[in-house]
């Protein structure tokens, strides 16, 4: 049976330029439109186009895949410079960037070290709880640990394909690869499409969902002898491919859409320029693409795109702006430029002259002294910020300097001048202990029940259930305090993102979260604990929800409610607010909370119910500030530091004790 013919193995100077507009329009993007071009889906056809043209002439004339030597060769092209990078970076960050952002740094340099960022940021794009995580200065680097994911698995599957075709199948070994990689098409684009649908923030950063990109690029390896056209089409495929790449960013919504079919529009904007290359005409877009000026930029394109991000966000730190103007963009541009051509000059070309063949040993000792800095920089850094969150969280605050919510219960004047707590570098992580493991609280599509037990669990006087979303779950700190002096058993059933109620707020909450709710209904009834602690509105809402009046009906008769009014939703995320140092980072009372009682504006409230306005503490007549007796009041935007819940423990357990007492009398 014959073959496919053999793809030609030559350097394409369109590839280059291809390269080098990918990755300009990566830059502007991000830089001036605060948004993404797809440019990445480029690179991802590109590489998978030119790794399995590569590997499979390799395969063919040698019959085999050096692994170590093609793992060393590729750790010569991408170790030096994103080493590099990171170091940089990691020593700017230090320097530059609030300490609120410092554990996600640290946690993303170490993940961009080993190739696998884009599975930490799938995670933390879900995590209801890292879903305020600034942008950091490495978090580009996803896209570069999927491609290190792509060229460490394709050699595998390049000879995987060779050996069962010559050895088992006894078939065409390019008609094999062919299939196999039509196959992963097929799958992969089948799965990207209904994971993006799905679940698009995590299918966004998933390999599985992207590897259809690197796998079109193989097939259009094998096919490219075929593709021919006379020299009108090619024009115009080539200048319409081109058109593609360019503007796919401005039609598409690219970080919302990507990487389901909508990714399909770049991706053949890619094939039709490298197709109209093979049949290119006088002034077709090769000759643009091949020009020296895009030939030179593209071979430092894989510089410049490293470099770019960091600069950009250690420009919004350091001028404390989130926006860039054209002279400051366009000295970003100039910067990278510049740090590219002298990082890939004097670190990269040396390395990249090494011959991995004569000497495997140097080339690895070479690769790891490379290395070798930004672990101990990462390393010693993280030793740093855990040993002073340790330190933070085992110490005793007195009363006198921070009484929190207690300055306006017990009127205690607060010290002045004195530092908040919590610091800057642990605000974001003051988090109720029940976070711990993850495993007494659901998230994202999970729907199970969970339930842990805390306080006194051993003969208490009455249980309360800690029941709905993370605006409920942010009270327990309270509820764990007074819990000894109540003798309390606090169970706690918490999904996050997801609230106690019987309807989904007009499609607001997920089907996993009104799964929950029905299951959790029915777990309380069947385990009635003596009262059910959950929030009686919805931030800054003037009613009620009937959502909430009607599942708290489902419980007449079998236990009762313990509503809290929401706290306010800030117009700002308060910890950033700080760290920037704004004038003010409090907000108007009109304008984040109603001037009325919810309760007292809705009917038909069950009698089972006994509500307690958290106002106070949070607001005074005219504003809602973010930081009462010298503690920091949230650690995002709407979410509850657990040191300032803390000195709400008094006022909660009098209420809640008051509302135990009057069941007793029932």
């Amino acid at each position: 049976m014959a073959d496919l013919r053999m793809p030609e193995k030559k350097f394409r100077p369109e590839l280059e330029g291809v390269r080098a507009v990918a990755a300009f329009l990566v830059a502007v993007y991000h830089i001036w439109i605060g948004s993404v071009s797809g440019g990445v889906d480029v690179f991802f056809i590109v590489s998978g186009y030119l790794i399995t043209t590569s590997l499979l002439s390799r395969m063919e004339r040698d019959g085999k895949i050096n692994f170590i030597e093609n793992l060393l060769n590729l750790a010569k092209r991408l170790v030096p410079l994103s080493f590099t990078v990171l170091l940089v970076t990691a020593l700017l960050a230090i320097w530059l960037l609030p300490q609120t952002i410092w554990k996600q740094t640290i946690s993303e340099l170490f993940s961009s070290m080993f190739y696998f960022q884009n599975w930490q940021l799938a995670t933390s794009a879900v995590d209801y709880l890292g879903q305020n995580n600034e942008a950091s200065p490495l978090q580009h680097f996803w896209a570069m640990s999927i491609q290190g994911q792509f060229y460490i698995t394709w050699p595998f599957i390049i000879t995987a394909v060779y050996l069962l075709a010559k050895k088992v199948l006894k078939t065409p070994v390019r008609k094999t690869l062919l299939a196999v990689l039509v196959a992963i098409f097929a799958v992969s684009l089948s799965y990207s499409v209904y994971m993006t649908d799905a679940n698009q923030p995590w299918a966004y950063f998933d390999t599985f969902a992207r590897a259809w990109e690197f796998s079109l690029g193989g097939i259009l390896a094998l096919l490219i002898p075929y593709l021919t056209f006379n020299k009108t089409v090619s024009f115009v495929m080539g200048w319409l491919g081109l058109a593609v790449i360019c503007f796919t960013g401005m039609v598409l919504p690219v970080s919302t859409v990507f990487p389901g079919y909508a990714a399909l529009l770049p991706t053949f904007g890619v094939i039709f320029v490298i197709v109209s290359a093979e049949n290119s005409s006088r002034f077709g877009v090769k000759r643009l693409l091949s020009s020296k000026l895009l030939m030179y930029f593209g071979s430092i394109s894989y510089g410049f795109y490293l470099w770019h991000w960091p600069l950009l966000v250690f420009y919004y730190a350091y001028f404390k702006t989130d926006t860039v103007t054209l002279l400051a963009g366009i000295a970003i541009l100039a910067l990278s430029f510049v740090l590219s051509v002298f990082s890939i000059k004097k670190i990269e070309a040396p390395v990249r002259e090494l011959n991995v063949r004569q000497s495997k040993r140097r080339v690895a000792k070479v690769l790891v002294a490379i290395a070798l800095p930004v672990i101990v920089v990462g390393t010693s850094w993280n030793l740093y910020v855990q040993a002073s969150m340790n330190e933070e969280a085992a110490m005793e605050y007195s009363i006198e300097k921070y009484p929190g919510a207690r300055a306006i219960s017990e009127n205690i004047v607060p010290e002045e001048g004195v530092e908040p707590i919590p610091s800057m570098g642990m605000i974001k992580d003051d988090l109720p202990s029940f976070y711990e493991g993850h495993t007494c609280s659901s998230h994202g599509k999970d729907a199970t029940v969970k339930k842990c037990s805390y306080g006194v669990t051993e003969d208490p006087d009455h249980v309360v259930a800690l029941v709905g979303g993370s605006h409920s779950g942010h009270w327990f700190p309270a509820l764990e305090k007074i819990a000894p002096e109540l003798n309390l058993q606090v169970d706690v059933f918490i999904k996050d993102a997801c609230r106690f109620t019987a309807d989904d707020f007009g499609g607001a909450l997920s089907e996993s979260c009104m799964a929950w709710n029905e299951d959790v209904t029915e777990a309380l009834k069947q385990n009635p604990p003596d009262m059910i602690f959950t929030t009686s509105t919805v931030e800054s809402g003037d009613t009620v929800p009937s959502g909430y009046v009607e599942k708290w009906k489902a419980f007449e008769g079998i236990t009762d409610i313990f509503a809290v009014r929401d706290n306010p939703k800030m117009p700002q995320n308060i910890a950033d607010c700080l760290v920037k140092e704004a004038e003010d980072c409090s907000a108007p009372r009109d304008e984040v909370l109603s001037e009325v009682l919810p309760w007292e504006n809705t009917e038909g409230l069950p009698g089972n119910v006994s509500f307690f306005d958290t106002t106070p503490y949070f607001c005074d007549d005219e504003t809602c500030p973010p930081i009462i007796g010298n503690i920091i009041i949230y650690r995002d935007r709407a979410h509850l530091t657990t040191r300032y819940v803390e000195t709400m423990a008094p006022v909660i357990g009098e209420a809640l004790e008051d509302a135990l007492e009057q069941l007793e009398t029932k």
